[in-house]
């Protein structure tokens, strides 16, 4: 593997430190847009079983809004329910862009990293290209050793820059259509709240 590296030339270190990167962002993201710790199972119920005890207060509030991203919406709606229904909506909804500003964290260096590292593999093969005719007008073409260093690294680097650069995309659109998909989900949970809060929903029995 080292040799492999050495014979890329010094632009395998620009795709090395993106494959880094690219691991760290993908490790985070897995861990941190797992749908129980955005989505909290029966966050609503709770919400509401407290409201009927009136036990709704600024303890479990804050309780509530350092739990999860789900809870941190949760609250800014609560924070308004004896208010009028757009004015909660209103309110779950400037919270819910910092949220969602929160669950892409990263993904635009994400792809950032998908978009550079093929550019940086097709540089060095232009780079390792025109060291081969270099050598050629130099010595010609009758020592083919002369000639493999330039056409190496030009493979070499080509390779290297698609091994990183295909994972790092898939992972970008897994993580994108993850997002849009837990934020279709706080959305209605959201507004059942809300219709919850103002009467006009009953509490599911299966949410309990």
């Amino acid at each position: 593997m080292l040799e492999l590296v050495r014979a890329g030339g010094w632009l395998m270190l620009p795709i090395i430190l993106c494959s880094v990167v690219a691991l760290a962002i993908i490790v985070e993201r897995v861990w941190t847009l797992q749908v129980r710790r955005v989505l909290p199972k029966h966050l609503v119920a709770q919400v509401w079983r407290w409201e009927k005890i009136h036990q709704l207060n600024d303890e479990h509030l804050k309780e509530l809004q350092a739990s999860s991203p789900l809870g941190s919406i949760l609250a800014a709606g609560i924070v308004n329910r004896h208010q009028h229904r757009d004015v909660m909506k209103e309110s779950i909804e400037d919270i819910g862009r910092h949220i969602v500003h929160e669950l892409e964290r990263y993904l635009n260096t994400l792809g950032t990293i998908a978009a550079i590292t093929p550019l940086l593999g097709l540089l060095g093969t232009v780079i390792g290209m025109i060291k081969v005719f270099a050598t050629i007008t130099t010595q010609g073409v009758g020592d083919p050793g002369a000639l493999a260093g330039g056409i190496s690294e030009a493979l070499i680097t080509t390779a290297a820059g698609m091994s990183v650069a295909i994972p790092t995309l898939m992972f970008y659109r897994y993580f994108r259509g993850r997002v849009r998909m837990l934020v279709l989900k706080m959305e209605q949970e959201a507004l059942t709240m809300v219709e919850i809060m103002h009467g006009q929903r009953e509490l599911d029995p299966d949410a309990e």
